[in-house]
């Protein structure tokens, strides 16, 4: 059964940094369903599997745009420290999910702490970087409705 849209991919991967080191992966251990067409893993990504089948293997490589976006440096901004105060383990590293002025929850990382303020980036990890795919591909499915009325897996 080929990739299309309404399908449920099941698959483990490698991403592989600019440099050919393995920065994140699945292999060793559980590979991750995904809905295809439904916008649910990066856009390049989805746009390479389309079409490919179950027992294939598929390198490729991505430019920003087309992975997690470039990096935006209005992401980058200070919080005032008193917001960490219960948070025994703040570290340069940290990550937590924070709400941002339009109201919306999205995961942070801190990049500075001072006395009174810690610099939090919302950028993704991998947001700028040029970064490779090496997947192999387990399993393709039909969804099911409720899967697609959800436009995600359940």
């Amino acid at each position: 059964m080929k990739i299309e849209k309404d399908r449920v991919v099941t698959f483990h991967y490698a991403l592989v940094s600019g440099e050919g080191e393995v920065i994140d992966g699945t292999k060793g251990g559980d590979p991750i369903p995904y809905l295809h067409g439904h916008n649910n893993i990066v856009p390049g990504l989805e746009a390479a599997l389309d079409g490919h089948e179950a027992g294939e293997q598929v390198r490729v490589t991505l430019a920003p745009e087309q992975a997690y976006g470039e990096r935006d440096e209005e992401k980058v901004f200070d919080v005032e420290r008193q917001l960490f105060a219960n948070v025994p383990e703040l570290a340069v590293g940290f990550m937590c999910h924070m709400t941002n002025e339009q109201g919306v929850e999205e995961l942070v990382s801190v990049v500075e702490i001072a006395d009174d303020v810690v610099t939090v980036d919302a950028n993704h990890p991998y947001a700028g970087e040029t970064l490779t795919f090496e997947v192999d591909l387990l399993e393709v499915r039909t969804a099911t409705a409720d899967e697609i009325k959800a436009g995600s897996l359940i």
